[in-house]
Protein backbone atom coordinates (compact mmCIF):
# COMPACT_ATOMS: atom_id res chain seq x y z
CA UNK A 1 0.00 0.00 0.00
CA UNK A 2 1.77 3.61 -1.04
CA UNK A 3 -0.56 6.33 0.48
CA UNK A 4 1.50 9.40 0.28
CA UNK A 5 -0.67 12.01 -0.83
CA UNK A 6 -0.10 13.34 -4.53
CA UNK A 7 0.31 17.28 -4.91
CA UNK A 8 -3.34 17.99 -5.33
CA UNK A 9 -4.19 16.07 -2.11
CA UNK A 10 -1.50 17.79 0.14
CA UNK A 11 -3.01 21.44 -1.65
CA UNK A 12 -6.53 20.16 -0.26
CA UNK A 13 -5.40 19.50 3.27
CA UNK A 14 -3.21 22.92 3.37
CA UNK A 15 -6.52 24.61 2.34
CA UNK A 16 -8.62 23.08 4.78
CA UNK A 17 -6.42 23.88 7.31
CA UNK A 18 -5.56 27.51 6.67
CA UNK A 19 -9.78 27.72 6.65
CA UNK A 20 -9.98 26.01 9.88
CA UNK A 21 -7.39 28.42 11.34
CA UNK A 22 -9.09 31.06 10.43
CA UNK A 23 -12.38 30.22 11.23
CA UNK A 24 -12.50 27.52 13.95
CA UNK A 25 -11.15 30.03 16.51
CA UNK A 26 -13.44 33.08 15.46
CA UNK A 27 -16.42 30.02 15.96
CA UNK A 28 -15.61 29.23 19.87
CA UNK A 29 -14.91 32.32 20.64
CA UNK A 30 -18.91 33.37 19.58
CA UNK A 31 -19.86 31.98 23.54
CA UNK A 32 -22.09 29.66 23.68
CA UNK A 33 -24.03 29.12 21.05
CA UNK A 34 -27.98 27.42 21.61
CA UNK A 35 -27.65 29.02 25.18
CA UNK A 36 -31.33 29.70 25.24
CA UNK A 37 -32.18 26.45 25.14
CA UNK A 38 -32.93 24.52 28.35
CA UNK A 39 -32.80 20.87 26.52
CA UNK A 40 -29.12 19.91 26.49
CA UNK A 41 -29.98 18.33 22.65
CA UNK A 42 -31.36 21.32 21.30
CA UNK A 43 -28.16 23.26 22.42
CA UNK A 44 -25.79 21.37 20.65
CA UNK A 45 -28.01 20.96 17.22
CA UNK A 46 -27.70 24.65 17.70
CA UNK A 47 -24.70 24.94 17.77
CA UNK A 48 -24.02 22.52 14.86
CA UNK A 49 -26.37 23.88 12.39
CA UNK A 50 -24.17 27.39 13.33
CA UNK A 51 -20.90 25.00 12.22
CA UNK A 52 -22.49 23.87 9.70
CA UNK A 53 -24.10 27.45 7.92
CA UNK A 54 -20.30 28.16 8.48
CA UNK A 55 -18.79 25.10 6.58
CA UNK A 56 -21.22 25.73 3.80
CA UNK A 57 -20.28 29.56 3.55
CA UNK A 58 -16.52 27.97 2.95
CA UNK A 59 -17.14 25.58 0.84
CA UNK A 60 -16.65 22.59 3.04
CA UNK A 61 -19.89 21.04 4.22
CA UNK A 62 -20.33 18.70 1.36
CA UNK A 63 -17.58 17.59 -0.22
CA UNK A 64 -18.29 14.69 -1.89
CA UNK A 65 -21.27 16.67 -3.44
CA UNK A 66 -21.27 18.22 -7.30
CA UNK A 67 -19.66 21.58 -7.73
CA UNK A 68 -23.43 22.92 -9.03
CA UNK A 69 -24.76 21.91 -5.63
CA UNK A 70 -22.13 23.05 -3.28
CA UNK A 71 -19.63 20.48 -2.71
CA UNK A 72 -16.13 19.92 -4.30
CA UNK A 73 -16.35 16.63 -5.75
CA UNK A 74 -13.35 15.13 -3.60
CA UNK A 75 -11.69 12.15 -4.09
CA UNK A 76 -11.10 9.13 -2.63
CA UNK A 77 -7.99 10.34 -0.72
CA UNK A 78 -9.15 13.66 -0.14
CA UNK A 79 -11.91 12.08 2.01
CA UNK A 80 -9.31 10.78 4.06
CA UNK A 81 -7.00 13.98 4.48
CA UNK A 82 -10.72 15.97 5.42
CA UNK A 83 -11.49 12.97 8.25
CA UNK A 84 -7.86 14.05 9.36
CA UNK A 85 -7.73 17.18 9.57
CA UNK A 86 -11.34 17.59 11.36
CA UNK A 87 -10.30 14.72 13.51
CA UNK A 88 -7.00 16.49 14.63
CA UNK A 89 -8.65 20.15 15.23
CA UNK A 90 -11.29 18.54 17.07
CA UNK A 91 -13.97 20.38 15.20
CA UNK A 92 -18.24 20.08 16.16
CA UNK A 93 -20.21 18.10 14.61
CA UNK A 94 -22.38 19.10 11.50
CA UNK A 95 -26.36 19.42 11.48
CA UNK A 96 -27.34 16.91 8.70
CA UNK A 97 -24.22 14.12 9.21
CA UNK A 98 -27.35 11.46 7.62
CA UNK A 99 -28.35 14.49 4.77
CA UNK A 100 -24.88 14.91 4.33
CA UNK A 101 -22.87 11.38 3.75
CA UNK A 102 -26.21 9.16 3.09
CA UNK A 103 -29.84 11.32 2.27
CA UNK A 104 -28.27 13.65 0.18
CA UNK A 105 -26.61 11.67 -2.18
CA UNK A 106 -29.96 8.79 -2.38
CA UNK A 107 -31.94 12.11 -3.58
CA UNK A 108 -29.39 12.82 -6.17
CA UNK A 109 -29.50 9.50 -7.42
CA UNK A 110 -33.19 8.71 -6.96
CA UNK A 111 -34.79 12.09 -7.04
CA UNK A 112 -36.68 13.81 -10.10
CA UNK A 113 -34.59 17.17 -11.02
CA UNK A 114 -37.70 19.04 -9.05
CA UNK A 115 -37.55 16.86 -6.10
CA UNK A 116 -33.70 17.75 -5.91
CA UNK A 117 -34.13 21.04 -6.47
CA UNK A 118 -36.54 20.69 -3.17
CA UNK A 119 -34.93 19.21 -0.89
CA UNK A 120 -30.77 18.94 -1.74
CA UNK A 121 -30.29 23.17 -1.19
CA UNK A 122 -32.20 22.85 2.95
CA UNK A 123 -29.94 19.43 3.52
CA UNK A 124 -26.25 21.54 2.32
CA UNK A 125 -27.20 24.83 4.27
CA UNK A 126 -28.80 23.72 7.49
CA UNK A 127 -32.53 25.42 6.77
CA UNK A 128 -33.68 21.99 8.13
CA UNK A 129 -32.56 19.23 10.05
CA UNK A 130 -33.19 15.72 8.70
CA UNK A 131 -33.63 12.07 10.07
CA UNK A 132 -33.60 8.42 8.53
CA UNK A 133 -36.19 6.45 9.89
CA UNK A 134 -35.48 2.13 9.20
CA UNK A 135 -35.47 0.49 12.53
CA UNK A 136 -38.87 -0.83 13.82
CA UNK A 137 -39.75 -2.18 17.50
CA UNK A 138 -40.94 -5.59 16.26
CA UNK A 139 -38.25 -6.36 13.15
CA UNK A 140 -35.10 -7.25 14.97
CA UNK A 141 -31.89 -6.46 13.59
CA UNK A 142 -33.18 -7.46 10.46
CA UNK A 143 -34.17 -4.43 8.19
CA UNK A 144 -36.23 -6.41 5.68
CA UNK A 145 -39.01 -7.31 8.78
CA UNK A 146 -40.25 -3.76 8.35
CA UNK A 147 -44.00 -3.80 8.94
CA UNK A 148 -44.64 0.02 8.61
CA UNK A 149 -47.46 0.16 6.29
CA UNK A 150 -48.14 2.24 3.51
CA UNK A 151 -51.60 2.00 1.05
CA UNK A 152 -52.01 4.18 -1.62
CA UNK A 153 -54.90 6.33 -1.93
CA UNK A 154 -55.06 8.73 -4.78
CA UNK A 155 -52.33 11.13 -4.51
CA UNK A 156 -51.33 9.92 -1.33
CA UNK A 157 -50.29 6.95 0.51
CA UNK A 158 -51.70 6.65 4.30
CA UNK A 159 -49.19 5.30 6.12
CA UNK A 160 -49.76 3.23 9.66
CA UNK A 161 -46.53 1.68 12.13
CA UNK A 162 -43.87 3.12 14.24
CA UNK A 163 -40.42 3.38 13.68
CA UNK A 164 -37.81 3.43 16.48
CA UNK A 165 -34.17 4.53 17.41
CA UNK A 166 -34.55 7.91 14.88
CA UNK A 167 -32.22 9.79 15.89
CA UNK A 168 -33.07 13.30 16.39
CA UNK A 169 -36.64 12.95 14.54
CA UNK A 170 -38.19 15.46 16.97
CA UNK A 171 -36.26 18.11 15.73
CA UNK A 172 -36.34 17.12 11.85
CA UNK A 173 -38.50 18.58 9.36
CA UNK A 174 -38.00 15.92 6.98
CA UNK A 175 -37.28 12.57 6.89
CA UNK A 176 -36.24 9.51 4.56
CA UNK A 177 -38.46 6.52 5.85
CA UNK A 178 -38.54 3.26 4.81
CA UNK A 179 -42.44 1.86 4.59
CA UNK A 180 -43.89 -1.44 3.38
CA UNK A 181 -46.55 -0.84 0.45
CA UNK A 182 -47.23 -4.63 -0.26
CA UNK A 183 -48.24 -6.57 3.03
CA UNK A 184 -48.37 -9.51 1.55
CA UNK A 185 -44.20 -9.61 0.98
CA UNK A 186 -43.44 -10.84 3.70
CA UNK A 187 -46.25 -13.82 4.13
CA UNK A 188 -44.96 -14.68 0.87
CA UNK A 189 -41.38 -15.21 1.61
CA UNK A 190 -40.38 -12.38 -0.05
CA UNK A 191 -39.46 -10.01 2.47
CA UNK A 192 -37.12 -7.71 0.89
CA UNK A 193 -39.71 -7.17 -2.21
CA UNK A 194 -43.25 -4.78 -1.57
CA UNK A 195 -40.38 -1.75 0.37
CA UNK A 196 -40.71 2.25 -0.80
CA UNK A 197 -38.44 4.39 0.18
CA UNK A 198 -40.50 7.65 0.78
CA UNK A 199 -39.58 11.43 2.20
CA UNK A 200 -42.11 12.72 4.94
CA UNK A 201 -42.54 16.16 6.21
CA UNK A 202 -42.15 15.43 10.18
CA UNK A 203 -45.18 18.20 10.65
CA UNK A 204 -47.38 16.26 8.59
CA UNK A 205 -50.51 15.27 11.23
CA UNK A 206 -50.85 11.99 11.51
CA UNK A 207 -46.71 11.70 12.67
CA UNK A 208 -45.53 11.97 16.10
CA UNK A 209 -42.51 11.53 17.35
CA UNK A 210 -41.37 10.72 21.11
CA UNK A 211 -38.43 11.25 22.62
CA UNK A 212 -36.46 8.51 24.20
CA UNK A 213 -34.56 9.28 27.42
CA UNK A 214 -31.22 7.54 27.25
CA UNK A 215 -29.01 6.42 30.31
CA UNK A 216 -26.87 9.65 30.00
CA UNK A 217 -30.06 11.90 30.59
CA UNK A 218 -30.27 13.05 27.32
CA UNK A 219 -32.93 12.92 24.05
CA UNK A 220 -31.21 12.10 20.95
CA UNK A 221 -33.34 9.20 19.55
CA UNK A 222 -37.11 8.89 19.08
CA UNK A 223 -39.98 6.83 18.44
CA UNK A 224 -42.02 7.72 15.27
CA UNK A 225 -45.38 7.04 15.37
CA UNK A 226 -47.72 7.02 11.76
CA UNK A 227 -51.52 7.13 12.24
CA UNK A 228 -53.50 7.86 8.60
CA UNK A 229 -50.35 9.97 7.93
CA UNK A 230 -51.03 11.00 4.28
CA UNK A 231 -47.54 11.36 2.54
CA UNK A 232 -47.90 12.68 -1.38
CA UNK A 233 -47.46 9.87 -3.40
CA UNK A 234 -44.44 12.58 -5.61
CA UNK A 235 -42.64 12.12 -2.32
CA UNK A 236 -41.68 8.82 -3.34
CA UNK A 237 -37.61 8.08 -4.06
CA UNK A 238 -37.63 5.58 -6.84
CA UNK A 239 -40.05 3.74 -8.21
CA UNK A 240 -42.71 1.76 -5.48
CA UNK A 241 -41.23 -1.02 -4.59
CA UNK A 242 -37.92 0.04 -5.16
CA UNK A 243 -36.92 0.58 -1.13
CA UNK A 244 -34.26 -1.98 -0.61
CA UNK A 245 -31.95 -0.65 -3.27
CA UNK A 246 -32.60 2.58 -1.85
CA UNK A 247 -31.72 1.37 1.27
CA UNK A 248 -28.78 -0.48 0.33
CA UNK A 249 -27.12 2.44 -1.41
CA UNK A 250 -27.88 4.79 1.99
CA UNK A 251 -26.46 2.08 3.86
CA UNK A 252 -23.34 1.06 2.10
CA UNK A 253 -22.71 4.63 0.48
CA UNK A 254 -18.59 5.11 1.16
CA UNK A 255 -17.48 6.83 3.65
CA UNK A 256 -13.79 6.71 3.53
CA UNK A 257 -12.64 9.64 5.75
CA UNK A 258 -12.34 6.45 8.68
CA UNK A 259 -8.93 8.47 8.76
CA UNK A 260 -10.62 10.61 11.46
CA UNK A 261 -11.53 7.19 13.07
CA UNK A 262 -8.28 5.70 15.22
CA UNK A 263 -7.46 9.94 15.45
CA UNK A 264 -10.19 10.94 17.20
CA UNK A 265 -9.82 7.50 19.17
CA UNK A 266 -5.99 8.22 19.93
CA UNK A 267 -6.78 11.69 20.99
CA UNK A 268 -9.37 10.26 23.36
CA UNK A 269 -6.48 8.10 25.08
CA UNK A 270 -3.93 10.68 25.16
CA UNK A 271 -6.21 13.18 26.63
CA UNK A 272 -7.30 10.98 29.61
CA UNK A 273 -3.54 10.50 30.33
CA UNK A 274 -3.25 13.94 30.29
CA UNK A 275 -5.99 14.60 32.66
CA UNK A 276 -4.81 12.08 35.12
CA UNK A 277 -0.93 12.64 35.11
CA UNK A 278 -3.03 16.00 36.14
CA UNK A 279 -5.70 14.75 39.03
CA UNK A 280 -4.40 11.50 39.33
CA UNK A 281 -1.24 10.50 39.27
CA UNK A 282 -0.40 7.76 41.05
CA UNK A 283 -3.11 5.96 38.82
CA UNK A 284 -0.33 5.74 36.17
CA UNK A 285 2.16 3.98 38.51
CA UNK A 286 -0.48 0.83 38.89
CA UNK A 287 1.12 -2.10 36.68
CA UNK A 288 -2.64 -2.94 35.66
CA UNK A 289 -3.77 0.26 34.26
CA UNK A 290 -0.59 0.62 32.73
CA UNK A 291 -0.87 -2.71 30.89
CA UNK A 292 -4.04 -1.52 29.66
CA UNK A 293 -3.31 1.79 28.08
CA UNK A 294 -0.04 -0.21 26.56
CA UNK A 295 -2.60 -2.38 24.95
CA UNK A 296 -5.32 0.34 23.77
CA UNK A 297 -2.60 1.75 22.23
CA UNK A 298 -1.87 -1.14 19.95
CA UNK A 299 -5.15 -1.70 19.15
CA UNK A 300 -6.28 1.92 18.60
CA UNK A 301 -2.82 1.68 15.83
CA UNK A 302 -3.92 -1.60 14.55
CA UNK A 303 -7.60 0.17 14.11
CA UNK A 304 -5.33 3.21 11.88
CA UNK A 305 -3.68 0.11 9.55
CA UNK A 306 -7.04 -1.70 9.19
CA UNK A 307 -8.89 1.75 8.09
CA UNK A 308 -5.58 1.81 5.42
CA UNK A 309 -6.26 -1.59 4.17
CA UNK A 310 -9.72 -1.05 3.66
CA UNK A 311 -8.78 2.40 1.82
CA UNK A 312 -6.34 0.74 -0.27
CA UNK A 313 -9.43 -1.83 -1.67
CA UNK A 314 -11.79 1.23 -2.19
CA UNK A 315 -8.70 2.64 -3.91
CA UNK A 316 -8.19 -0.15 -6.24
CA UNK A 317 -12.52 -0.38 -7.10
CA UNK A 318 -12.45 -3.15 -4.66
CA UNK A 319 -15.50 -4.03 -1.77
CA UNK A 320 -13.77 -3.31 1.61
CA UNK A 321 -14.85 -6.58 2.98
CA UNK A 322 -14.25 -7.98 5.64
CA UNK A 323 -12.09 -5.20 6.48
CA UNK A 324 -15.39 -2.38 7.09
CA UNK A 325 -16.76 -4.99 9.55
CA UNK A 326 -13.89 -5.77 11.21
CA UNK A 327 -13.24 -1.92 11.40
CA UNK A 328 -16.69 -1.28 13.02
CA UNK A 329 -15.96 -4.05 15.62
CA UNK A 330 -12.65 -2.39 16.78
CA UNK A 331 -14.47 0.86 16.92
CA UNK A 332 -17.31 -0.27 19.25
CA UNK A 333 -15.07 -2.33 21.32
CA UNK A 334 -12.27 0.53 22.03
CA UNK A 335 -14.61 3.02 22.49
CA UNK A 336 -15.78 1.21 25.21
CA UNK A 337 -12.75 0.18 26.58
CA UNK A 338 -11.66 3.78 26.40
CA UNK A 339 -14.71 5.06 27.98
CA UNK A 340 -14.30 2.20 31.28
CA UNK A 341 -10.34 3.18 31.44
CA UNK A 342 -10.81 6.65 32.02
CA UNK A 343 -13.46 6.03 34.58
CA UNK A 344 -10.32 4.04 36.02
CA UNK A 345 -7.63 6.40 35.80
CA UNK A 346 -9.38 9.49 37.24
CA UNK A 347 -10.39 7.23 40.32
CA UNK A 348 -13.40 9.15 42.19
CA UNK A 349 -13.34 12.42 39.94
CA UNK A 350 -14.10 10.01 37.17
CA UNK A 351 -17.66 10.23 37.98
CA UNK A 352 -18.61 13.61 38.58
CA UNK A 353 -20.93 14.76 36.35
CA UNK A 354 -21.26 17.47 34.00
CA UNK A 355 -22.23 21.15 36.27
CA UNK A 356 -19.69 19.48 39.52
CA UNK A 357 -17.56 21.90 40.99
CA UNK A 358 -14.61 19.20 40.69
CA UNK A 359 -15.77 17.52 37.21
CA UNK A 360 -12.64 16.96 34.84
CA UNK A 361 -13.40 18.02 31.48
CA UNK A 362 -17.07 19.40 32.10
CA UNK A 363 -17.55 15.45 33.28
CA UNK A 364 -16.63 13.91 30.43
CA UNK A 365 -15.94 10.61 31.94
CA UNK A 366 -19.00 10.38 33.31
CA UNK A 367 -20.83 10.84 30.31
CA UNK A 368 -19.27 9.13 28.06
CA UNK A 369 -19.14 5.88 30.06
CA UNK A 370 -22.45 5.26 30.00
CA UNK A 371 -22.85 6.67 26.06
CA UNK A 372 -20.16 4.85 24.35
CA UNK A 373 -22.76 1.56 25.02
CA UNK A 374 -24.41 2.81 21.65
CA UNK A 375 -21.47 1.69 19.86
CA UNK A 376 -22.74 -1.95 20.00
CA UNK A 377 -25.37 -1.15 18.32
CA UNK A 378 -24.80 2.27 16.13
CA UNK A 379 -23.80 1.26 12.16
CA UNK A 380 -24.79 -2.44 12.80
CA UNK A 381 -25.40 -4.50 15.72
CA UNK A 382 -22.16 -6.43 17.05
CA UNK A 383 -23.56 -9.42 16.81
CA UNK A 384 -24.96 -8.94 13.30
CA UNK A 385 -21.26 -8.32 12.36
CA UNK A 386 -19.59 -11.33 13.47
CA UNK A 387 -22.45 -13.24 11.73
CA UNK A 388 -21.12 -11.41 8.77
CA UNK A 389 -17.76 -12.08 9.12
CA UNK A 390 -18.32 -15.65 10.63
CA UNK A 391 -20.70 -16.19 7.34
CA UNK A 392 -18.60 -14.66 4.38
CA UNK A 393 -15.24 -13.87 5.61
CA UNK A 394 -14.06 -17.31 7.27
CA UNK A 395 -16.96 -19.40 5.65
CA UNK A 396 -17.76 -21.06 9.02
CA UNK A 397 -20.29 -23.64 8.95
CA UNK A 398 -23.93 -23.29 10.09
CA UNK A 399 -25.26 -24.66 13.25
Amino acid sequence: MDFAYQAEDEAFGVELQAWLDTNLPDFNNQGEIGADHSDETRRTMARRQAWQQRLHAGGWAAINWPRSWGGREATTMQNVVYSEVMARAKTPGIYNANGIWQIGPMIMRWASPAQQQQWLPGIIDATDHWCQGFSEPEAGSDLANLRTLAIADGPDYVINGTKVWTSTAHLARWGLFLVRTDPTAIARGAKHEGITAIIVDMHTPGVQCRPIREITGEAMFCEVSFTAARVPVANRLGEEGDGWNVAMGTLTHERAGTGGIAIGLRAELDEMIAAAREHNPDALLAPDLRDRIARLYAQVELTRLLNARALSKVLKGERSFPEAQIAKLQWSHLSQALAELNIDLLGPLGILAKGGPEAINGGHAAHNYPWQRFTSIGAGTTEVQKNIIADRALKLPRP
